[in-house]
């Protein structure tokens, strides 16, 4: 099979899912938002054994058995998105109780590491008509690292911006799909039966990935992922199999206005600052040999040497590996456990690496 040498960055492509990634390079993208369709027969819609539409409001289209063939399908393309992933890259899936645990059990078989299992709670969910279920009012979203070591993003302080400067939950409530924002067909009917919405997937980028980013979609549906990554800066890659769905996704990216720059400037986080040497400090001057350290309730105490380690008694070592010595800790983040006098204030040496 040809492979594409060249990222087809910002472009949709029509096809099966798992053939054209396979025609992708190998850690190409930063982050993957799967909504796979569940019944595997007929990729990209939800439909009861009847072949009519449904959007998930009674208890018989979830009649399908063949599991061993929807879990050799969800296997196949989930290899392939681990293949795409970039070392740190993420993946988010979304799905409802007919697939998302059995999604979810391959996803650990295959070495995805699992951060957060996030609920969106739909405002305004359809109704059972039959009222022999709960509505459904929510489908589940699972957040994974492509792997145990993987040094994911995760824009914390970005969350807490969008929550009215309060950490961000796992449960969201952000409404369907309605309105403008809805799809139709030439018929006036809904084009896509699960469209997900733009407030969702806003979200997850900017939880997750970075101006510049490359997100790929391995079912495109009608677009909501590369219209939103478009308004954020980020390139997207989609691809879908239904002719119908490639058009009207292709209109409604080309609708789309990316925000500048300066809108798109997230709140930066402890792990976006500069990876500066203690010991610069130490030879500059700000922190000169000498310096008597402590920890925040002044129990133990160390003094700074002039090669830029510390010493505690008969321990010396980095300021992280002094600091888990002294609290017989596995680690220890230094530069938040110890602190220096600073104008009549113990403050933490965290405080140096503050522009």
């Amino acid at each position: 099979m040809e492979i594409i040498r060249e990222l087809p960055l910002d472009q949709i492509l029509l096809g099966d899912a798992v053939r054209m990634m396979r025609m992708l390079p190998s850690a190409s993208v930063h982050c993957v938002f799967a909504d796979p369709p569940y019944n595997l027969q007929l990729r990209g819609e939800l439909r009861r054994p009847d072949d009519s539409l449904v959007d998930g409001v009674d208890d018989d289209w979830d009649k399908f058995t063949d599991y061993a063939a929807y879990d050799a399908f969800t296997r196949e393309w989930l290899i392939e998105c681990r293949r795409l992933l970039r070392k740190d890259g993420t993946i988010w899936v979304i799905g409802s109780y007919h697939n998302i645990f059995r999604i979810g059990a391959i996803l650990q078989e295959l070495g995805f590491w699992i951060l957060n299992d996030v609920i969106w709670r739909k405002s305004n969910p359809m109704p059972n008509f039959r009222g022999r279920r709960f509505t459904n009012a929510h489908e589940t979203m699972i957040w994974a690292a492509r792997g145990q070591d993987s040094r994911y993003r995760f824009n914390y302080q970005a969350m807490k911006s969008l929550n009215d400067d309060q950490q961000m939950r796992s449960d969201w409530l952000i409404p369907l799909c309605t309105g403008a924002e809805r799809l139709k067909n030439e018929h006036g009917l809904k084009l896509h039966p699960t469209q997900k919405p733009e407030a969702l997937l806003h979200r997850i980028l900017l939880a997750s990935t970075m101006q510049g980013d490359i997100i790929l979609d391995p079912f495109l549906g009608s677009g909501t992922s590369a219209a939103v990554a478009r308004r954020l800066s980020r390139h997207y890659i989609g691809i879908e199999r239904h002719p119908a769905y490639v058009e009207a996704a292709l209109g409604r990216v080309r609708r789309v206005r990316p925000a500048g720059d300066d809108a798109m400037a997230t709140t930066p986080t402890k792990r976006d600052a500069a990876r500066i040497p203690f010991g610069s400090f130490v030879e500059s001057g700000a922190l000169p040999a000498g310096t008597i350290l402590t920890d925040r309730m002044k129990r133990v105490q160390a003094v700074v040497v002039a090669d830029g380690s510390i010493k505690s008694g008969a321990i010396q070592g980095s300021i992280h590996k002094v600091g888990a010595t002294v609290q017989n800790a596995p680690s220890c983040n230094g530069w938040t456990f110890w602190h220096f006098e600073r104008d009549g204030l113990w403050v933490p040496l965290d405080v140096l690496r503050t522009p």
